[in-house]
């Protein structure tokens, strides 16, 4: 029992067929509207709102709130259009104050409708959650059995992102959107009505078999500040369907006001990523050191390449400083306003490098309560740095190709595709053209990366500038430690000239932070490097009788274990408790390499 004036006493009846409801008017004397249409018989779908009276009633066939978004394929399907209605946002007199008198009860449910969606929309700063209700709302107020938005990209007038939804189908089948219908309204701004009776795709037979038939069809213009930021596409194939010049007004009404609420949200995650980033770049340092005509060589190639927006491998062994050569690159290009992501890929197992690179949506695992973008998606209109590209596994490979050719992903569980531009510099100090041939890591992969490559010498081949990184080194943690240092003694500086840094860069830095930790006078002396350091002998540089000794006896116990191990230097690792990588150091610093190779030999 509805009690109101404006239902009459027998108004409407649902009645039941198998699986398939109907709505049957039972001559009322208002009507009764389904999505806003005046039906006289209707079969109904999940979603559909009935209008009796002044009372408003939701057709649900489960319970379930959530929408489940389907892809969306844009087609080159042109339209053979029987009639066409364009509407430019001055002619819709939702947003241009006419007077709305006329066809009041269609106006006020319409502005009804407005007001509920506004609030909706408004309330929420989630991208991805607006996107959804977006569609949920546009099936609530017109019948349509496809819906579809379009969005541009940030900075470019590309399309960046597709969703919708098909009623009259499951999630696998995608919303057919005509290509030349969108970018007619995204060129000139208007929305557009079409009813037609067939629809065709030239020289594509095949494709159009497999198309839903089209009977009417309503695009509006996505404008937020002036501009047009996308597209909403609604369309029906129901033969007692066609949508209506109110239906044109009210949707080009709707694209203004979620045109607005999309650009918000958008631009209220630009500004926390942008937060996030500058919170990581505190305390990084960005700047290069060297002036042999090695790493001079380097620059002027970073310089090159900053012009450019190519693909760069940086190879180079451990600690060479190959991160420093990328945010080079970066912080020199038309990108430096953008973000700088970096992602270790041997620091983070297979599972978690995933979800950490291409984001994942909520509930795409055990853990994941919410959608989290991912480090390619955080990196847009920036750079992406993958560190250890060699470790990244073959699965991840696939996906990381995806991006390099396609410029789009998805997110883990999700099915949206994620339209990116981004620079992607990797680094590795592996040999990839090995793991190539034994199948560990992809050859078009490693042919895509390796567009410029980029060759860090080891610190060993530009021994001109270990006093310069070594003064740096020392100015930074002298300030960190509140310790005056004057400088390295002659001695010392002597040391650090002669050891070979198979750490490269970095194990220097730390041979100076724990000299200056460890240091008791204004000089860096030889006694405050590390152990390692002190084993080679400097020329030109007499060495105290306690180091002339010290040498010495570990001369004779390498010597002496290498002979009880039978010339076995695994063995000769073990008898002196040093690991293998350490001993051939030592070997290499005491000079020992000619004589156990001379006593390996006469052993036979």
């Amino acid at each position: 029992m509805l009690d109101n004036l404006s239902v009459s006493k027998q108004h409407c009846r649902i009645q039941r067929s198998r699986n398939e409801f109907t709505v049957v008017d039972l001559g009322s004397h208002n009507g009764t509207y389904v999505n806003g249409l005046l039906v006289k018989q209707h079969r109904l779908r999940h979603g559909d709102q009935i209008n009796i009276g002044n009372w408003a009633f939701r057709f649900l066939i489960d319970d379930s709130p959530e929408v489940s978004l389907t892809p969306v394929r844009l087609s080159e399907r042109k339209l053979e259009s029987a009639t066409t209605v364009e509407l430019v946002p001055a002619q819709n007199p939702y947003l241009s104050g006419e007077d709305l008198r006329a066809g009041e009860d269609r106006r006020v449910r319409d502005l009804n409708s407005l007001l509920r969606i506004s609030s909706a929309i408004h309330s929420l700063r989630n991208l991805e959650a607006l996107e959804t209700r977006l569609v949920q709302l546009l099936v609530d107020v017109v019948p349509a059995d496809r819906v579809a938005v379009i969005l541009l990209g940030e900075r470019t007038a590309e399309i960046a992102s597709v969703f919708g939804q098909d009623r009259t189908a499951g999630a696998d089948r995608p919303v057919e959107v005509s290509r030349p219908l969108i970018e007619q309204v995204l060129r000139e701004g208007v929305a557009v009505l079409c009813d037609q009776e067939s629809a065709s795709l030239a020289g594509d037979t095949v494709l159009a078999s497999r198309m839903p038939p089209t009977g009417s069809i309503l695009v509006a213009p996505l404008v937020a500040f002036r501009t047009v930021r996308g597209a909403i596409y609604l369309d029906t194939s129901a033969p007692d369907v066609r949508f209506t010049q109110d239906d044109l007004h009210l949707v080009s009404a709707i694209g203004s006001i979620a045109a607005l609420a999309l650009e918000n949200a958008r631009r209220i995650e630009l500004l926390e990523s942008e937060n996030q980033l500058l919170r990581a770049e505190v305390g990084i340092r960005h700047d290069m050191i060297g002036e042999g005509p090695a790493m001079q060589a380097v620059f002027r190639l970073v310089g090159r390449l900053a012009r450019t927006d190519s693909t760069v491998l940086i190879r180079g062994e451990s600690g060479t400083g190959k991160e420093l050569v990328a945010r080079a690159i970066h912080f020199n290009s038309d990108r430096k306003e953008q973000p700088f992501i970096a992602v270790n890929c041997a620091a983070i197992t297979e599972t978690l490098l995933e979800s950490e690179m291409f984001g994942h949506v909520k509930g795409a695992f055990t853990d994941a309560r919410a959608d989290k973008k991912g480090k390619i998606e955080l990196a847009d209109g920036g750079t992406l740095f993958l560190d250890e590209i060699g470790e990244m596994a073959p699965a991840l490979q696939a996906k990381l190709l995806r991006v390099l050719q396609e410029k789009e992903f998805e997110r883990v569980g999700g099915t949206r595709h994620i339209k990116v531009d981004v620079r992607v510099i990797a680094a590795t100090n592996k040999k990839l053209e090995e793991a190539v041939e034994q199948g560990a890591f992809r050859r078009d992969l490693f042919f895509r990366l390796n567009v410029v490559a980029v060759m860090l010498p080891p610190l060993r081949e530009r021994r001109e500038d270990i006093p310069v990184l070594a003064e740096a080194f020392l100015g930074d943690c002298a300030g960190k430690c509140k310790r005056h240092v004057a400088g390295i003694s002659p001695e010392a500086r002597a040391y650090l000239m002669s050891y070979d840094w198979p750490g490269n860069v970095r194990e220097l830095q730390n041979a100076i932070e724990r000299a200056v930790v460890l240091g008791s006078t204004e000089l860096i002396l030889p006694e405050d490097l590390p152990e390692s350091l002190r084993d080679v002998e400097p020329p030109d540089i007499a060495s105290s009788e306690f180091q002339g000794r010290l040498r010495d006896q570990k001369r004779q116990l390498v010597l002496s274990a290498f002979e009880k191990a039978r010339g076995s230097y695994t063995e000769t690792a073990k008898l002196l408790g040093l690991h293998p990588n350490y001993l051939h150091r030592l070997i290499r610093n005491l000079g020992l390499r000619a004589e156990l190779q001379k006593r390996a030999a006469a052993r036979g």
